[in-house]
């Protein structure tokens, strides 16, 4: 199993002069930290104009940034957004970052989330999946020796170079952000990793691996002429501390991070209250005060916990076969020491665990895409709930009027 950490820029209000720019800074740290201390994956978002729960509008910009203060750690775009795009700059913007990190980029894209994000950039709700599937079917050429043209529907480009060209041969691996659980199995078909969140049990991890694997290896459906990435990765929710109730503590932002993601993902295709009306900080605040027993109650998920918890939450998780785990440390006002001392903590206490069993899941991975071992398809209907905090909560209160 390996470990990434993951970043979305939440900044709750109310918003000091350089808090952006302590943010960014601490990130930047976090990530040198990381890679001294063995973590595999570093992931950067792309949002736009999500107030507090994502000043991350730019991800090449970091993860260029990181690429310069580390050595090992994987970067990776998680995600970039094709539908406010255009695909000859995704291109560029890849194969530049792979040229400045070594060649130590991972190309994650995916649609957005909601008409806040898309509307601005001319595109629809409704036509997200489609215009997504265009651009990936634009770009892949564009890494390949020599010039390409595209006339798709969405996308004309006419016979160009697109320069520079990747370090890693034929470009670097593909992942989509899977938001929706049966974007999982979309992406076993594609043929592409599978970046998504957090599952709400073991139970239903091993049902949507199952998933992907067997649309990957049975019913592979690929856009174009691309090398295909048997991966899936999940999301989780993370603090470690040396005991649970310090995690839990410590690891307050996590509500606040369901909460705002339930505001701006709830009901996607309408519009957000106007720039600065909302505090979703204080509602957030107001709606803890109103439900102790959720708030508690969502603490108690995820890798939270002491390392003794982490670790037999981890082994439960393993019997399904996630490929990896991907660390969300930085949420509303968790502090940098904190993350600090969690990243280290975990790595020092979990982590050299469970990359030790690393070679054996390669062993099992290249058995079921050799077909020697064949996996049972599950039913994944009992498992396409994923509830978070703020669900329909607080969030009808803060909408704009339609």
């Amino acid at each position: 199993m390996k470990f990434g950490v993951f970043y979305e820029m939440q900044l709750p209000r109310p918003w000091g002069q350089n808090d952006e720019r302590q943010l960014y800074q601490n990130a930047l740290s976090q990530v040198e930290l990381a890679d001294k201390l063995g973590y595999d994956y570093a992931w950067e978002v792309e949002h736009h104009f999500l107030e507090e729960y994502s000043h991350s509008s730019q991800p090449e910009v970091f993860l260029a940034a990181a690429s310069q203060r580390t050595k090992h750690i994987r970067l990776g775009h998680g995600i970039i957004q094709l539908t406010t795009n255009h695909p000859a700059r995704v291109a560029e913007k890849v194969a530049s970052l792979d040229l400045v990190s070594n060649g130590r980029v991972e190309f994650g894209m995916g649609e957005g989330g909601s008409i806040t994000e898309i509307g601005p950039f001319d595109r629809a709700m409704e036509e997200k999946r489609p215009v997504w599937e265009d651009a990936v079917r634009a770009i892949m050429p564009m890494f390949k020796d020599g010039g390409c043209e595209y006339d798709g529907p969405y996308f004309k480009f006419p016979l160009r170079n697109v320069l520079p060209k990747p370090v890693q041969k034929p470009h670097p691996p593909l992942w989509v952000a899977c938001s929706q659980l049966e974007t999982i199995e979309m992406a076993g078909r594609r043929g592409i990793g599978a970046l998504g969140f957090q599952f709400l049990s073991a139970e239903m991890a091993h049902a949507w691996v199952h998933a992907y694997y067997n649309s990957f290896v049975k019913r592979q459906d690929k856009l174009g002429d691309y090398q295909s990435n048997c991966n899936i990765a999940m999301v989780s929710y993370f603090m470690c501390a040396e005991t649970d109730e310090e995690a839990r503590r410590r690891a307050d932002g996590v509500t606040f991070f369901q909460f705002s993601l339930a505001y701006y993902s709830g009901s996607r295709n309408r519009l957000r209250a106007a720039p600065g009306t909302v505090s979703l900080w204080d509602e957030y605040n107001k709606w803890k005060r109103e439900n102790p027993e959720a708030a508690d109650r969502a603490l108690r998920g995820g890798l939270i916990g002491s390392p003794e918890t982490i670790r037999r939450k981890l082994h439960r998780f393993k019997e399904s076969n996630v490929d990896s785990i991907i660390l969300l440390n930085q949420a509303g006002r968790n502090t940098h020491e904190h993350i600090c001392e969690s990243l280290e903590l975990f790595a020092k206490e979990v982590m050299p665990e469970f990359h030790a069993l690393e070679p054996a899941h390669q062993v099992w991975k290249q058995k079921v895409l050799s077909g020697e071992i064949q996996l049972e398809d599950i039913d994944t209907t009992p498992f396409k709930e994923r509830q978070g905090v703020g669900k329909g909560v607080t969030i009808d209160r803060l909408v704009a009027a339609s």
